[in-house]
């Protein structure tokens, strides 16, 4: 009997509000591990109509330009001209950043202690290239590649604010085609909708969807309003962190809760994300199963992962306390072990903030440089 399944994920552009507000986050704590690479940030951000108010926990031992950081990525994303809303030379900046409490510094000293209590989830699937789930991954495409038609858009029709939406039927479990796709995009009040449609079906969708998942019935929902000319900040506030099931898996995996935008890699709302990801995905890539979740929850000021779960949803070539026992013995999940693993106390962090955190080789967290150690372990045990 084939079973079918139909799921739904969401991705926004970097102009997206709350987006505007996590790279700023991020682009913070880049300036400030660029000057320091011991300093400890929590850095939350909003964002309205001419106004970014920064606010949260600060040590370092480094000065950072905060108004300057603010505006230049504002004016990076394209917030660059009055009449969209937004502008980077007219906004009121505020700053509030007060040190971190010498209670949490306590438990973190030296990274040997977790930042805060919780549970974290990685997750794989073979389903693509990238071992992302395919909604996600296509609905990243979309938006990443709004935003690049914007950049060099010589007709001037799109701008900054914009998302998309990617509905995936399954059969069996395998990805079979793209039951419908919407995108929303901020645009200019000159353009027409029948023009601005035809633009995005013909230079977003068609040019990123790979057309075998495509068939008469696929439906396309573009700009199902009509009019979007208001966005960004004018037309929503935005805040760091709202946009955590975009930042990972679009809902087809668990989620801890913690956001990852302007955190230093000490809190492992973060790190341990990035390290639960790397797990999952160098098992899957090793064979060991077609799609693997993996969890890890910490204590605050405690080294060791409180406990490790897995759910390898029935494909798994070997037990679950087997599996485990591997992961403990090939993956460093200490926050220290983590942070020196992947090198984090460097200013990585506002290139991982738009189109997902997870899914670009470049990261290091993406890389399968453990495959080969985890096939000979599979062998010896099979």
């Amino acid at each position: 009997m084939n079973e079918k399944k139909f799921f739904t994920s969401e991705s926004v552009t970097e102009g997206h509000p709350d987006k505007v507000c996590d790279l700023i986050a991020d682009s913070i704590l880049d300036a400030f591990l660029e000057g320091d690479k011991n300093a400890h940030v929590a850095c939350e951000v909003v964002a309205t109509t001419g106004l970014v108010m920064v606010m949260g926990e600060v040590t370092a031992d480094t000065y950072v330009d905060i108004q300057g950081v603010v505006r230049r990525v504002v004016d990076k994303i394209g917030y660059n001209r009055g009449k969209i809303g937004f502008d980077a030379e007219n906004l009121a900046v505020v700053v509030t950043l007060d040190e971190q409490s010498t209670d949490i510094a306590m438990g973190v000293g030296n990274d040997t202690g977790a930042g805060d209590q919780g549970m974290m989830f990685g997750f794989a699937t073979n389903e693509t290239k990238e071992y992302m789930p395919a909604p996600i991954m296509l609905s990243h495409k979309l938006t990443k590649r709004l935003a690049d038609c914007r950049k060099f858009d010589l007709d001037d029709i799109l701008r900054p604010d914009g998302k998309a939406q990617v509905t995936v039927e399954y059969e069996n479990g395998k990805v079979k085609r793209i039951d419908n796709i919407v995108v929303s995009t901020q645009h200019s009040n000159k353009i027409s909708i029948e023009t601005l449609r035809q633009y995005v079906m013909n230079n977003v969708i068609k040019k990123v969807i790979p057309s075998e998942l495509l068939d008469e019935n696929t439906k396309y929902y573009i700009n199902p309003t009509g009019r979007f000319v208001i966005g960004g900040p004018k037309g929503d506030t935005g805040l760091t962190g709202r946009k955590i099931i975009v930042d990972t898996y679009g809902g087809y995996a668990h989620h801890g809760g913690g956001a990852f935008s302007g955190k230093d890699p000490s809190k492992v709302d973060r790190s341990a994300a990035y390290m639960a990801r790397y797990v999952a995905k160098n098992l899957v890539a090793a064979g060991y199963c077609d799609k693997l979740e993996v969890g890890l929850s910490y204590a605050i000021g405690v080294s060791e992962p409180t406990s490790i779960m897995i759910d390898d949803f029935g494909t798994s070539k070997i037990g679950n306390d087997e599996i485990i026992k591997i992961i403990r013995q090939v993956f460093p999940l200490t926050p220290k072990g983590i942070i020196d693993y992947f090198d984090l106390r460097r200013p990585i962090y506002a290139m991982t903030t738009n189109y997902g955190h997870f899914g670009k080789d470049y990261l290091p967290w993406e890389k399968l440089d453990k495959v080969d150690e985890l096939k000979k372990l599979l062998d010896s045990i099979k």
